[in-house]
């Protein structure tokens, strides 16, 4: 049976199980004095060398440690595969990284089968939490099953916030008097420039983080079972805060020509990942896109902020390819976890982006020039992969010269 068929046969299995269910509201309000926002200490900024690294880490579904086994590895592997394989390469690609932020992208914990759902949640964050490096996550749609944890998708990010290192939220800090936006774990993330350079104080580079949810259905005014999308509400808000960071960052003090570059990471994949042809493509695609059967345009309003150079996704576990579409970047990162879905003999991976800042003429560091990414396999020497440029401030040197440092290993 492939990989895209069993996700959807579990996929209807649990729809068909929720719509004899009443869904609670997936919304939060600004107002509401039950929902905890904090607005965290902005503490991300460029190194000393003109750069910052994020490691993203994509369907880890961990459920026991252990008790675990891992799913579609070699028969040699069977025996002695488990969660703890996941926690192993996560330290081990942390350690050989040293990246600066750690973005986990959704299905962290495969919650139909996870015994104590708090300590799953505990481990499956444990290496990056012990790194002292900071983090921040999302939710997918196995993350949160409530029929089987009891545990709602609201408690589980609120969870996650509390937690020791991370800069994930609830939702956003930034919210109007009254404003509602749709799910949890919505929230952007400033990276100012270098310590003691111009640009100290300012924002070059901007993350957003979005809740795609899970599963939803509609009887009225016409039928639909699937997943669910990026809503207006959480456009709404997106699209606000990316004016918002633009006007800082062209206003004095050290006013900037244009927005500082933009990156969006979110779990399920939007609809145009379906347009990538396969010559547009560094990576592969082995099983369809899972997607929404509604396109809430959200790919639209990416291109309308006019700040966003890449969006990066999870879902699809043996999906790991990048392609542009109007100038944005689409990129899947494939599945970490051993207790996923994957190929056997095809490694598991994960994904690195590297933005590089520009020399100013006074030798100074100044904005961003340069976005790059590469994947990392888990064999025994984390072999480095596909390394892409995504984007550069003037749009011409896409040579493979950018990559010198790195592909002298």
């Amino acid at each position: 049976m492939s990989s895209s068929l069993r996700k959807e046969m579990g996929f209807l299995g649990l729809i068909i199980v929720g719509v004899f269910v009443l869904m609670p509201k997936n919304y939060a309000k600004s107002s509401d004095t039950k929902i905890k926002v904090e607005s965290k200490e902005k503490l991300l900024r460029f190194n000393k060398n003109g750069e910052f690294k994020i490691l993203q880490i994509s369907d880890m579904h961990y459920a026991n440690g252990k008790d675990t086994p891992c799913r579609d590895v070699l028969p040699s592997q069977m025996e002695t595969c488990s969660d703890l394989n996941t926690t192993h390469y996560l330290r081990r690609f942390i350690h050989t990284e040293k990246p600066d932020l750690i973005v986990f992208t959704g299905d962290n914990v495969h919650s139909m089968e996870a015994y104590n759902y708090n300590r799953s949640m505990d481990e499956v964050f444990a290496a990056a939490i012990e790194s002292n490096i900071p983090w921040a996550a999302i939710l997918g749609n196995h993350d949160v099953n409530v029929l089987q944890t009891g545990i709602s998708r609201q408690a589980v990010m609120e969870y996650i916030a509390g937690m020791k290192n991370t800069l994930s939220l609830l939702n956003p800090s930034n919210l109007l008097q009254g404003e509602s936006i749709w799910g949890w774990g919505n929230y952007n993330l400033e990276v100012a420039g270098v310590q003691n350079s111009p640009l100290q104080n300012k924002s070059v580079l901007n993350l957003y983080l979005l809740d795609t949810g899970d599963y939803t259905y509609t009887l009225a005014p016409t039928f639909y079972m699937g997943y669910e999308w990026i809503h207006p509400s959480q456009q709404s808000w997106f699209l606000r805060t990316s004016k918002q960071l633009q006007h800082a960052y062209t206003s004095p003090p050290q006013p900037q020509q244009g927005p500082a570059p933009g990156l969006v990471f979110f779990h399920i994949p939007i609809p145009e990942f379906n347009n990538i042809t396969e010559s547009d493509m560094v990576g592969v695609k082995q099983e369809h896109v899972i997607c929404p059967g509604v396109n809430s345009g959200f790919f639209d309003t990416m291109l309308a902020a006019g700040d966003i150079k890449a969006a990066f996704v999870g879902h699809g576990h043996v999906n790991d390819y990048c392609g542009k579409l109007c100038d944005i970047q689409l990129c899947y990162d494939a599945g970490f976890g051993y207790h996923g879905y994957g190929l056997a003999g095809w490694a598991r991976r994960a994904r690195v982006i590297n933005v590089k800042l520009d020399k100013t003429k006074d030798g100074n560091w100044g904005p961003v020039k340069s976005i790059l990414t590469w994947k990392r396999l888990h064999d025994d020497r984390l072999t480095l992969i596909d390394p892409e440029v995504l984007w550069t401030s003037t749009g011409g040197d896409r040579t493979q010269s950018l990559f010198k440092p790195i592909m002298s290993e």
